[in-house]
């Protein structure tokens, strides 16, 4: 029907909705075999297949999910550990956002591309994906020049640039 109740009885129009629901079931297989260079095709070892690698997930799955619901999932999509390349990516992504946000309050941000390799490396996490990287952009970045524009810093001028010396992000 397209509906949606809500434990307090409320009914939501979902008939033109998709779910996107995420898990970290079975990245431990993921992980072990992304370090065995299995994203890789030309690496790609013969000894285990996709399917296998289908099949030990799904198996993950139906030992954590009852069947009724697995069974009322139209497709389950396997994602591989963030690399490198895919963190760069969102590294140049934040600071896009960041640089939109500045621009309203006037203030022009370049960031280095010694400071975005810095943070891609020190924000790679295969383990937790992106969400180190944020705490991270959050922590060396938007802290510090929120305190600035707070305080209304002298040094403060209209353009800022982002940069990274001896592992540490600076202002200049």
């Amino acid at each position: 029907d397209g509906r949606l109740t809500d434990a307090k009885g409320r009914t939501v129009n979902f008939k033109n909705t998709l779910l996107i629901m995420t898990s970290n079931i079975g990245s431990e297989i993921i992980s072990r075999l992304d370090n065995f260079g299995f994203k890789d095709k030309k690496k790609k070892r013969a000894a285990i297949s996709q399917k296998q690698i289908h099949d030990k997930l799904m198996q993950s799955l139906r030992d954590h999910f009852k069947p009724e619901f697995l069974n009322r999932l139209d497709e389950i999509v396997i994602f591989h550990s963030l690399g490198l390349k895919e963190i760069q990516a969102i590294v140049e992504l934040q600071l896009a956002d960041i640089e939109k946000i500045l621009k309203e309050k006037k203030i022009k941000i370049e960031t280095t591309p010694k400071a975005k390799k810095f943070l891609a490396q020190k924000g790679l996490d295969p383990v937790y994906g992106a969400r180190p990287l944020k705490r991270l952009i959050q922590s060396e970045i938007l802290d510090p020049l929120a305190m600035m524009i707070i305080e209304k810093n002298k040094k403060l001028k209209k353009i800022i640039t982002v940069d990274e010396k001896n592992r540490r992000i600076i202002f200049k």
